[in-house]
């Protein structure tokens, strides 16, 4: 007995419904795109150019497609700098964070912080590095002009124009408060109907020296009548000079003390001029107000002004030696004291006829100007 077979019949399925309607489309898309790009090849390469050249010509072709390069090597950094906007990192950016603000139950988006200006109501002014605040000294036993000059490092005229004293030797009262000057200049105290310009011309800087130092720029109440400012550089007038000197008799040749050697450098510094017929000593140049010491054991003959030669201190040694320091700044010993090699005898200043500051040491040998790198 024959069995009749039955065929399995497929079970519709919208999946695989779905995926066949997907293919087709996927490939008519396909098929569309490659006949439209086919088009748009034809157009761009063969008709557009014969129509360019139809319209322009073969020179106005050239010209249309040159200008049309042209544009594009032009456009090329705004492309490049949009390119590269878009692929910076996102992490260049601060990412908002979800906090739970206090006594809130709702979440809130919450800016990271960059970093916080906090405020005060008590502000404080704080000087430039490069300034100086003015001080002021209470003269003790001893002091001079010249000493003080020498320990804050000014001018003799910078120090004296500060107190309003016009005398080199003007002596000190103890007690006495001394103005001590922030540098090299003037302090001055602005009057009515000053302008900066003025006081600039009456010191012969420029007026941006002092809207620059004293902050007048942004600060105009700085240059306000009673006001006191600071002129750096300014051309100070000349103090009184008393031309006195002070010395004693050579001394015996057997008070003096023995000699220790070759004679040293009185200072550490760079020499600018060697000993020649028509100059008597060495220069030696060293920044203003760095100590002179002796240049061997000996006693102090002579101190004091002299002309050309300024302030000048001389030791003599034995053996018929005697050096001489010119140009300095300030003396710290007087005749008839002895002295040993290397002692502080004097400064660097800029005193008599000098071009800056340094030493002219000199050496006589028995009254004969001779070359103390030599002895």
């Amino acid at each position: 007995m024959a069995t009749n077979a039955r065929r399995a019949h497929a079970t519709p399925s919208l999946t695989l419904g779905a995926r066949r309607t997907v293919r087709r489309s996927a490939t008519s898309l396909l098929t569309f795109g490659q006949h439209t790009k086919n088009g748009l090849v034809h157009v761009t390469t063969r008709r557009v150019p014969r129509a360019l050249g139809a319209y322009f010509g073969a020179k106005g072709l050239r010209l249309v497609l040159n200008t049309a390069t042209a544009a594009l090597v032009l456009l090329l950094p705004y492309t490049a700098a949009t390119s590269a906007r878009a692929d910076a990192s996102p992490t260049d950016v601060a990412a908002p964070s979800f906090a739970a603000v206090p006594g809130d139950d709702i979440a809130r988006a919450q800016t990271a912080a960059r970093g916080v200006i906090a405020g005060t109501r008590s502000p404080t002014t704080v000087a430039a590095q490069e300034s100086r605040p003015v001080l002021v000294r209470t003269i003790a036993k001893d002091d001079t002009l010249s000493t003080m000059a020498n320990y804050y490092d000014l001018s003799l005229e910078a120090l004296a124009y500060a107190n309003g004293i016009s005398q080199e030797d003007e002596v000190l009262s103890i007690g006495h408060e001394l103005t001590i000057p922030p540098g090299e200049g003037a302090l001055y105290k602005v009057k009515d109907g000053d302008t900066v310009e003025d006081v600039a011309a009456h010191f012969k800087v420029d007026p941006a020296v002092i809207y620059s130092y004293n902050g007048v720029y942004f600060e105009p109440e700085h240059f306000a009548v009673g006001q006191t400012i600071f002129v750096p550089g300014a051309t100070l007038p000349a103090l009184k000079r008393t031309e006195r000197t002070k010395s004693i008799a050579p001394p015996s040749t057997a008070s003096l003390p023995a000699r220790t050697g070759r004679l040293g450098w009185p200072v550490n510094g760079v020499i600018t001029q060697y000993f020649w017929w028509g100059h008597t000593g060495v220069d030696i140049a060293a920044p203003f107000g760095t100590g002179i010491g002796a240049s061997d054991d000996g006693i102090v003959v002579a101190t004091g002004w002299v002309a050309v030669g300024g302030l000048r201190v001389c030791v003599q040694h034995a053996e018929g030696l005697q050096t001489c320091y010119y140009h300095t700044g300030a003396v710290f010993v007087s005749p008839g004291q002895n002295v040993v090699r290397g002692q502080l005898i004097a400064s660097i200043g800029m005193t008599g006829v000098t071009t800056g500051p340094h030493v002219h040491w000199e050496l006589k040998v028995n009254g004969v100007p001779k070359d103390p790198l030599g002895y």
